[in-house]
């Protein structure tokens, strides 16, 4: 064993020991807050491969020391605990009180309020109020804003009372409202009214804080939001304070550990991965799901080339059509893939988290209708509209506004998803629809679905339980851990996980022990945020090889959950029911006010992530437990290979920017890895694809995208092709699921565009359009085929590859109507063609006496549901077996 020195670090009231990365012990203490307090040590070593780690540690004896206590000096220009002090007694009045008469008497008697609607000095905005005809509702709204020490938002009417103000500020606004008055009344010198267009912003406000006041009345509305605000600002203050203030006073705080997790490697256990993949199709029936799209992905920077409007995230163009879309896509996939092996359609709910912030809502909803639901009907979606919250400061936690009633809102965080999905009757929605189970996946990552990560993830969870063969050292820890007194209780939420690259903005998933104040054992997985890495200690180092987050599989935001095991803690009516709750002020709010004005000012605002929902899931017991606690938890963790669990486009590519990483130029890539992977497999020779850094000035080394429903396994994709190549510079394109691919040579462009990719449409009772999977599918095949083209002009400028927009200089082309079939076969295809199949016919492409000899012929009437082919699907063991029959 290594040995080393410790090195302490105080930061954040908690004491660090930091040692070699051979040593297993960080210690943290706390009584400042109730935020977790956590210990890394290495991941239990097994002699089972399924239960692995990213990176294999050395177990040595833990070090011990003693709790600290630091107190915070308070900061200059604002007193933090003063103000959360008064916000607190505030809130304990309110939340006494049985009806709205009782809150307006008690918000009355806030200093604040009093001074600001009753004093002298504002009798003219309470004049204004009174002509608006505010309802008493509304009223309380605003008054628990001026309470919360907001007033400014109200614009310059509120600027003669700001207690919070220094002399200077004061005076500087004042003089800055006598100028602004006089110049817009013409130097009458006489106090404005709301106009026109403030009422709207008045209205328009009033909506977001009714908002606010109501979804996070678990925590006390308003005044309960702000008390948040000011609790993280002041710990974000106190840890910026520790590094240069040190204190020797002692302190009594509970030891908290982390510790890396023990996983279910996928890309180890192949045939448990196959088996878990087959549980996950098999329980299709039982699971909906979730999609959280109610961020709004400033880093994208994505703008309709139209209007100029902003966009979100689900209406970025990936691959020639929307992230939304592509999510859709791989659902059907999975359902086809259900279809081909049961003869049962099934259509899973479909749940939308969407959010005001540039129009979402309305975009998605609109996306949807113009798809026509993606021929699975309206009543299979389910869109609720996230809350949106106000952005503070950094500095002292005041909302930022950009003008008269305009405070500067943003998504209140992905992690909101669950008490909205209660409010919303989400849940009940999945209960009416038979569900139990729920995957989770966020629009911009890419790649979630790919092969059996996301299949694997639900069929473990629905199964209840991680079954397989245990190894006698886990058996015995498992029997210890329910003697201990905790019966397992399987599975409430897992995650899909995989190495995480350092330096990216990802958490990371950790296994918590804590020991309770009974004396009791608890353990749970988690995960930590990376705007939180700097309270525990775990900052990346650019000139250091090594990194404590390396320990730690990343957190993809890719779940299973238990649906009524979530539904109980959204419905907790308290803090638990928003998890996680952080104010990440790293980045700059960025807004244009009234004037035009472009403004970027460090702040953020109130957030929760919705994977730590997990933190309600921990398991106790009486005793401690050691190696293999991970088998007796209510949650679990599933790892993969990086490019088959997270590739996000997440951020647009600056032109100087020399990374790809989680920008859409990069998933793109990682999407050509997997297709290499696939097709490699199948004695089809492929360019190999090198770092990202090689494509920075380039496009990537060929394009090949495959329709996810020729899988989504890939072990059923790969028995679909056998042997060929495909030319640096080539592009394929396949949109058919019914496909054959033998000895085929690809120098150029092959693009294969079926209509009826998964079957085809009909109209139901209600009137919607409703896909059946297997109808009437378009089919191709292709045997002993070279195809020679010019292709893809790699040349042009204006190419878009991420998009699939470039510029072709030739290409062969086959469009499939209907039912219609396409076979090509001991030929030679070189120059453009395009060859276009109407619905209901066959086309056979030969070699004849003068060249090429095309057939078309109608298919048989009682060929015309099932094809003059098809693929037959049969599950043998733990794999899936594909049989091509020929009619």
């Amino acid at each position: 064993m290594a040995s080393s020195t410790p090195v302490l670090q105080q930061h954040n009231n908690l004491l660090f020991t930091f040692s070699s990365k051979y040593t297993n012990s960080l210690f943290f203490f706390n009584s400042y807050n109730s935020s977790l307090n956590y210990v890394t040590k290495p991941l239990a070593s097994t002699s089972s491969s399924l239960f692995s780690s990213p990176r294999p540690l050395l177990r040595l004896t833990r070090v011990s020391t003693a709790p600290v206590e630091y107190v915070p000096p308070a900061p200059d220009d604002f007193d933090f605990h003063k103000e959360i002090a008064r916000l607190k007694a505030l809130k304990s009045k309110l939340h006494n009180c049985t009806n709205l008469k009782d809150r307006i008497r008690v918000i009355d008697t806030d200093s604040r309020v009093n001074s600001f609607f009753y004093s002298h000095k504002n009798n003219s905005f309470s004049r204004v109020l009174e002509t608006l005809h505010l309802d008493e509702y509304q009223m309380f709204l605003l008054k628990c804003v001026v309470a919360a020490g907001q007033q400014h938002v109200f614009g310059d009417v509120c600027t003669e009372f700001d207690e919070t103000r220094s002399s200077l500020k004061s005076a500087l606004y004042a003089l800055a409202e006598m100028i602004e008055n006089w110049d817009v009344n013409d130097g009458t010198g006489r106090r404005r009214g709301v106009n026109v267009e403030e009422f709207e912003a008045l209205r328009s406000m009033l909506k977001i804080i009714a908002e606010v006041e109501r979804f996070y009345d678990c925590i006390g509305g308003i005044i309960g939001y702000q008390i948040m605000v000011l609790e993280l600002l002041a710990q974000s203050t106190f840890e910026r304070q520790y590094l240069s203030h040190h204190s020797n006073k002692s302190l009594k705080g509970e030891i908290i550990e982390i510790h890396p997790p023990s996983v279910l490697d996928l890309s180890q256990d192949v045939e448990y991965a196959s088996q878990a993949a087959i549980w996950g199709i098999e329980g299709l029936p039982n699971m909906g799901e979730i999609y959280p799209l109610g961020g709004s992905a400033d880093r994208l920077g994505l703008v309709d080339p139209d209007s100029g409007e902003c966009l979100p995230a689900a209406m970025l163009p990936y691959c020639g059509r929307t992230l939304l879309e592509g999510l859709i896509r791989d659902l059907q996939a999975r359902e086809y893939l259900y279809f081909k092996l049961y003869g049962k359609q099934c259509i899973t709910p479909v749940a939308i988290m969407t959010s005001a912030a540039k129009s979402n809502h309305e975009r998605v909803t609109s996306l949807c209708e113009g798809l026509c639901w993606f021929g699975r009907g309206r009543s299979k979606f389910k869109l609720f509209e996230q809350p949106l919250v106000p952005a503070v400061s950094a500095e002292d936690g005041q909302w930022l506004a950009s003008g008269p009633f305009k405070p500067v809102c943003k998504p209140g965080g992905h992690g909101v998803i669950w008490k909205l999905a209660y409010n919303e009757g989400v849940f009940q929605w999945f209960h009416d629809h038979g569900r139990r189970g729920a995957t989770v996946r966020q629009v911009s990552n890419v790649v979630a679905a790919t092969d059996v990560t996301l299949l694997a993830l639900a069929g473990i969870g629905l199964r209840q339980g991680k079954a397989r063969n245990y190894t006698i050292l886990e058996s015995i820890c498992y029997l210890l851990f329910i003697f201990c007194g905790q019966i397992p209780n399987f599975q409430k939420l897992g995650f899909a996980s995989c190495k995480r690259n350092t330096g990216a903005t990802e958490g990371i998933n950790v296994l918590i022990e804590k020991k309770n104040r009974e004396g009791k054992w608890t353990y749970g997985i988690s995960c930590i945020e990376y705007t939180e890495f700097d309270k525990f200690g775990m900052t990346d180092n650019p000139l250091s090889s090594y990194s404590l987050q390396d320990e730690f599989p990343a957190n993809t935001n890719i779940l299973y959950v238990d649906l009524p095991s979530a539904e109980l803690v959204a419905s907790s009516n308290d803090e638990t029911s928003l998890p996680g709750m952080v104010l990440n002020v790293k980045k700059a709010i960025t807004f244009v006010d009234q004037f035009g004005s472009n403004h970027s000012v460090p702040g953020g605002r109130l957030e929760c992530t919705m994977q730590n929902l997990a933190d309600n899931f921990f398991n106790t017991c009486s005793s401690r437990c050691y190696d293999g606690v991970e088998d007796g938890l209510d949650t679990f963790i599933v790892y993969n290979e990086r490019k088959k669990v997270t590739s996000s486009a997440k951020k647009k590519r600056r032109q100087c920017d020399k990374s790809l990483h989680q920008t859409p130029d990069g998933s793109l890539l990682d999407i050509m890895r997997n297709a290499y992977d696939i097709l490699s497999h199948c004695e089809i020779k492929l360019p190999m694809i090198e770092g990202n850094e090689k494509y920075v000035d380039s496009g990537p080394p060929f394009l090949v995208l495959l329709h996810p429903a020729l899988g989504p396994l890939w072990e059923v994709t790969r028995q679909k092709f056998h042997r060929g190549s495909i030319s640096r510079g080539s592009e394929l394109q396949i949109e058919v699921a019914e496909f054959l691919w033998r000895d085929v040579q690809l120098d150029g462009s092959l693009i294969i565009l079926a209509e009826n990719v998964l079957g085809s449409t009909r109209i139901d009772e209600n009137g919607e359009i409703i896909l059946q999977y297997g109808k009437r599918c378009g089919r191709c095949k292709l045997e002993n085929v070279k195809i020679l083209n010019d292709g893809i002009d790699w040349n042009a400028r204006e190419n878009l590859y991420w998009k699939h927009d470039v510029q072709r200089f030739e290409a062969v082309k086959v469009i499939l109507h209907g039912n219609a079939e396409f076979e090509a076969v001991d030929v030679v295809l070189q120059g453009n063609h395009v060859f276009e199949v109407p619905d209901g016919y066959k086309m056979k492409i030969t070699t004849g006496d003068s060249g090429l000899a095309v057939e078309l012929k109608p298919i048989e009437n009682k060929l015309m549901e099932c094809g003059s082919w098809f693929w037959n699907y049969k599950i043998i063991g733990k794999h899936v077996q594909l049989e091509l029959v020929e009619l």
